[in-house]
């Protein structure tokens, strides 16, 4: 009885543990939207990471997908601290799990290419009804619903979806013939081999809109919110970390609000959840 006093008293004089302290002792998960095959990302995100441990203090890991609806199933269930998702993704995170955009890229906007074969005879959007198209994902924001919505309301164009799981499947399967067209965005096109690009048309580009955040979940303090952004925003003040961010490509970081995504919500996507 003596010791269960003395054992009481000890754990009611112990110190709290604050949020810096436990924090330290943990690895973020840190997911990644798998446009690129798995050690593309690794290759672009590592350093990126290294970086961040850095100057932050703390632990990161790499959370793979093994494709985009992977990813946005992993999202929707909460398995990363931070993650680096495409603009209606982020929409679609606030409400499943309340993730917050930290920054994003201030330096260009994002949209979506349809691309066909250069030798193909179709020049006009209209020609593609009824045709099967090619896309990765069916929640892909530039690649795949802002082309169906623009097919259908500004072309009144039905096409036939097939849903890839790459970017890089797109190309491979307009290259090949395996489909008249396929949706992608251009800062993936423009990582594809000569091979790939010189048999590539741009048939139609699509509005812009913000581009890919990296957003936190509300799990991860705000503390280590802050620390984070601070240490994005810092390696884009300098040469090297501008280098490793112009990899994502991220060409001129800046914060991020969930403001820059509110006109997605607008547009009825939805329409187009296969």
């Amino acid at each position: 009885m003596r010791w269960l006093c003395i054992a009481g008293l000890l754990f009611i004089s112990s110190p709290a543990i604050s949020d810096t302290e436990t924090s330290s002792n943990s690895i973020y998960n840190f997911g990644i939207v798998p446009q690129f095959d798995s050690k593309q990302i690794h290759d672009i995100w590592r350093p990126i990471l290294k970086e961040l441990e850095q100057r932050t203090g703390q632990k990161f890991r790499i959370r793979g997908a093994a494709n985009i609806p992977a990813f946005e199933k992993e999202f929707n269930s909460g398995e990363f601290d931070f993650a680096y998702m495409n603009p209606y993704h982020a929409v679609n995170a606030y409400q499943s799990q309340g993730y917050t955009p930290l920054v994003r890229d201030v330096g260009r906007a994002l949209y979506g290419i349809l691309v066909v074969r250069k030798d193909s005879p179709i020049n006009e959007p209209t020609q593609l009804a009824g045709k099967t198209v090619a896309f990765p994902a069916p929640k892909a924001l530039g690649a795949t619903l802002l082309i169906r919505a623009e097919l259908l309301d500004d072309y009144n164009t039905r096409v036939k979806p097939i849903f890839v799981n790459t970017h890089d499947s797109v190309y491979l399967n307009v290259v090949l013939g395996q489909t008249v067209a396929g949706g992608a965005v251009q800062k993936t096109l423009s990582r594809q081999p000569a091979a790939i690009q010189n048999q590539i048309r741009i048939l139609h580009k699509t509005r812009k809109v913000m581009p890919h955040p990296i957003a936190a979940h509300p799990r991860v303090t705000k503390a280590i919110q802050q620390k984070v952004r601070d240490a994005l925003l810092a390696m884009g003040e300098e040469e090297n970390g501008r280098k490793l961010l112009a990899k994502i490509p991220m060409k001129k970081i800046g914060t991020a609000s969930l403001k820059d995504y509110e006109e997605l919500k607008k547009m009825g996507l939805e329409r187009f959840h296969d």
